[in-house]
């Protein structure tokens, strides 16, 4: 039987990667909607550090949670995230088509990958919904980016609105790992 502090603990760090992943992309977004607008290369480096910073939050996260080799849908998005950044330090030097093209694409993957990691954990942690709907939401983001490139002008500030939505999934998923974490510790008083 798991230690009753085991899930509690989990629960706090998970609490702690949504909130830290909240504040990247409001940052990112604050920044977006400021100075890469008259900056090609703070876009640039806005593009390429996106899925950078997934990345590195899966592959931290699936350590802190008990190994790579033990949450394959964490190891594959940031495997997924890091070979999106290299493709998308490619894109910025072809334009905002091939720019949301990876986007695009990088969006489809990751967000699957989100969802089965959300679907996975809900099992055993609960208070995944935030992610499961985050996941699937981007999914259908990405194919809608990726068909934008084809069309004209796609911009900045239209991958701006998905960071935000994501900024907002992460921030109600950290209030909702809180929650859990108080009704754990509830039940573990009274019992």
């Amino acid at each position: 039987m798991n230690h009753p502090s085991l899930p509690a603990n989990h629960l706090a760090w998970l609490q702690t990667l949504s909130l830290s992943r909240a504040a990247f992309s409001f940052v990112w977004v604050a920044l977006a909607f400021t100075v890469a607008e008259g900056s090609a290369p703070i876009t640039a480096l806005l593009l390429v550090v996106y899925p950078a910073w997934d990345a590195l939050a899966n592959l931290v996260d699936a350590k802190r949670s008990g190994g790579i080799a033990a949450h394959p849908t964490q190891a594959l998005n940031a495997a997924v995230s890091a070979v999106a950044t290299a493709a998308m330090g490619i894109a910025v030097g072809r334009g905002m088509s091939s720019v949301f093209l990876v986007f695009g694409a990088w969006a489809v993957v990751a967000g699957l990958l989100q969802l089965g990691t959300a679907l996975r954990r809900w099992r055993h942690l609960g208070a995944q919904w935030p992610m499961a709907l985050s996941g699937a939401q981007s999914a259908l983001a990405g194919a809608f980016f990726m068909r934008q490139a084809g069309g004209a002008s796609p911009r900045l500030l239209d991958l701006a609105g998905y960071a935000a939505v994501g900024a907002l999934y992460f921030a109600v998923s950290a209030g909702a790992l809180l929650h859990r974490r108080h009704r754990l510790r509830t039940s573990l008083a009274g019992g």
